[in-house]
């Protein structure tokens, strides 16, 4: 298992995302070929709490479930780059499968996201994720994602 903690300045040469859309703020584990774990601390600048429940705000569900997108994305560019080289390519979600909801995400927490390699065909890649805040699970989905030249 490797330990090493990529920060945001990693994070950016390995996904495309950026403010305000990169919901990945630090890998704290990643074992290559199989699992990713990743951090995403939600504060009140978020610029979606202005629009949801401003009086009581969440962060919205789809966005849970785009950081596991995000996490799995780093999971698999670093595999395809460790697997094949150089190469300008991008993962995109192409599908989300099983998602389910169990607890809502406040400003102020912050979400674990675990994330494992289920299995790849061709150019399309099928993981499992998860997030939690304290220990507690927070929502759970297989992803899809495919893999497309830039």
């Amino acid at each position: 298992m490797s330990d090493a903690v990529i920060d945001i300045n990693e994070i950016i040469k390995f996904i495309p995302h950026r403010y305000p859309f990169l919901l990945v703020d630090r890998i704290i584990s990643i074992i290559p070929d199989q699992s990713i774990v990743a951090i995403k601390n939600v504060t009140m600048n978020e610029p979606f709490f202005q629009g949801h429940f401003p009086n009581k705000p969440v962060m919205p569900g789809v966005l849970i479930l785009e950081a596991i997108a995000q996490a799995g994305g780093v999971l698999m560019y670093k595999q395809a780059k460790q697997n094949q080289g150089n190469g300008d390519f991008l993962f995109y979600l192409a599908g989300i499968d099983n998602a389910r909801f169990k607890r809502i995400v406040e400003p102020g927490d912050q979400l674990r996201l675990e994330v494992n390699f289920i299995k790849a065909k061709r150019e399309i890649c099928k993981l499992s994720g998860l997030a939690s805040v304290d220990g507690q699970l927070v929502c759970e989905a297989d992803i899809i994602c495919a893999k497309k030249g830039v």
